[in-house]
């Protein structure tokens, strides 16, 4: 299988990736379910690969997938240049307990 479905539809699940990565890449951290960590943790590291190279094409790939400017000033600005050289692997994911209300799998992922 290439991507985790989340149990939800094609439209559903990218706005919900957006939206993590959106907050993920303002705060540097965030606690979400495993299968969502571990799905965003591919996704974050391209965007950190796109930013590295800086030019507009670039910037203009990740606009369109993130949803705050700011985030993508940050990303290129702060960020990316933190990841000029290392070749990958940006972000780690920290497996914790399970919820308390339905006993999914948490994890956090942050920036290495």
């Amino acid at each position: 299988m290439a991507y985790r479905k989340l149990g939800r539809d094609t439209s559903a699940r990218r706005a919900l990736l957006r939206s993590i990565l959106t907050s993920f890449f303002a705060h540097g951290r965030i606690e979400t379910t495993e299968a969502k960590a571990k799905e965003i943790s591919g996704l974050a590291d391209e965007l950190i690969t796109l930013a590295k190279r800086g030019d507009l094409h670039a910037r203009r790939q990740v606009l369109a997938f993130l949803l705050d400017e700011d985030v993508v000033k940050k990303l290129f600005d702060t960020i990316a240049p933190k990841y000029a050289d290392r070749q990958g692997g940006y972000t780690r994911v920290l497996k914790l307990g399970p919820r308390k209300g339905d006993a999914a799998p948490m994890a956090i992922i942050e920036l290495v």
